[in-house]
């Protein structure tokens, strides 16, 4: 259940105060008024896909993990030389 639900089942259904709303789930009462005003079920926030650094590296990376971790704990390498061999290759 999202907050947006929560927040008009306290003001509908429970009749609570705006105030007292603001106060129980820790938003500012203005958030809440205008939760309350608008007709939307959930806020939507849009997140740009972004390339991420490791994209070149991606398949080595996972190449080199998957066989770290047929290695007992002992004989794998630890994650600064993995990092160290990322930044030879280009990173």
């Amino acid at each position: 259940m999202g907050l947006l639900n929560v927040i008009r089942r306290m003001a509908l259904r429970e009749k609570l105060p705006i105030r007292e709303i603001a106060r129980r789930t820790g938003l500012s009462r203005n958030t809440i008024k205008k939760y309350l005003k608008a007709g939307t079920i959930e806020p939507k926030f849009s997140v740009p896909e972004r390339p991420s650094k490791l994209d070149p590296f991606a398949d080595k990376l996972a190449a080199w993990l998957k066989t770290e971790a047929s290695k007992s704990r002992k004989q794998r390498r630890p994650l600064t030389h993995l990092h160290a061999d990322l930044v030879a290759l280009g990173f």
